[in-house]
């Protein structure tokens, strides 16, 4: 006898174990981009070391070649077939070039401004990636998931200026920061790209294709540094951090970020991104015994809060 009222069972829901399955899958999404910003943040201390002795363009070059090999090799060893990667190889090219743009613009503001001021600006990723989700692949990003992400854009600027209100109050926009947002903007269009172009294909796949999409950007706007470069008297320290930013940080964390875009929002994709300087400030304490202040630490919290914010977006 009708009630006026509505029941559970008219209202649409997954059956449990397809809910299940989605909420474990979204969880290796959140350990892949975890994974991904403790890695990412490592190529910062080692891009220090070497910064003097090879070209930016010369090096991204580089070691976009290398991880293309990697990444092939990976594929024949999985049996995983590479044909798929030159069908509709566009697409592929779009992603790979808008990672591209994302590294020469970061490294050509490097040379206006300051590496504090470019991790500034980095900090509106996630926000942008929001808005790329919704404007290409549909999805909508509730009122929890901003303020989670403008939480964490918050606590990543607090330990960018190393909880210095003065060095914060003293930032100014020029035009170095002004390049790096289009990067910025390539790099949070990626994951929205990635789950509208190439969800019919491996992430393994779409890694491959995207690092050669990028290697043909950045092969033809640096080739003249590439030309230039004795890579034959480089110093073997050199050659361990190419090969380290070639398969962990290029090839390795290309496909931790397709794997993670076909299981979570862009939004919450970029998130991770604001993890990347407090494992900086992790990295700084092991391997040079620098301590953090306490407000520094508070920063640092407020990202963590942010991220379990995320989490339990969810699973509500």
């Amino acid at each position: 006898m009708p009630t006026g009222r509505s029941t559970p069972t008219t209202q649409a829901a997954q059956p449990p174990n397809e809910s299940s399955a989605a909420l474990f899958q979204s969880r290796q999404g959140h350990l892949a981009m975890l994974a991904f910003s403790a890695l990412v943040s490592l190529s910062f201390s080692f891009g220090h070391i070497i910064a003097k002795d090879i070209a930016p363009a010369a090096l991204n070059t580089v070691r976009f070649a290398l991880a293309a090999l990697v990444l092939f090799g990976l594929a024949r060893i999985l049996h995983v077939p590479v044909r798929p990667v030159f069908n509709r190889f566009w697409r592929f090219g779009l992603i790979g070039g808008l990672m591209a743009v994302y590294f020469i613009t970061m490294f050509e503001a490097l040379r206006m401004t300051t590496a504090v001021s470019t991790a500034a600006v980095f900090t509106l990723t996630p926000l942008m990636a929001a808005g790329c989700g919704r404007l290409i692949a549909g999805q909508r990003s509730g009122r929890w998931t901003l303020i989670a992400l403008t939480i964490g854009a918050v606590g990543a600027v607090w330990v960018i200026f190393r909880a210095d209100i003065g060095a914060l109050m003293r930032f100014e926009l020029g035009r170095g920061e002004a390049l790096f947002a289009i990067g910025a903007l390539g790099h949070a269009l990626v994951p929205a790209v990635s789950r509208k172009l190439a969800s019919d294909v491996k992430p393994l796949q779409t890694s491959l294709g995207s690092v050669l999409g990028a290697l043909i950007v950045t092969g033809i706007y640096g080739f003249g540094d590439l030309i230039k470069t004795d890579f034959v008297a480089m110093r073997p320290a050199v050659w361990m951090v190419v090969a380290y930013l070639a398969i962990v940080t290029t090839a390795g964390t290309f496909f931790l970020v397709q794997y993670a875009a076909q299981r979570l929002p862009a939004s919450k994709v970029m998130a991770y991104t604001y993890l990347v300087p407090s494992w900086v400030v992790l990295w700084d304490f092991v391997f040079y015994g620098t301590t953090p202040p306490a407000l520094l630490l508070a920063g640092i919290a407020t990202t963590l809060l942010a991220l379990t914010m995320l989490l339990r977006g969810e699973a509500v």
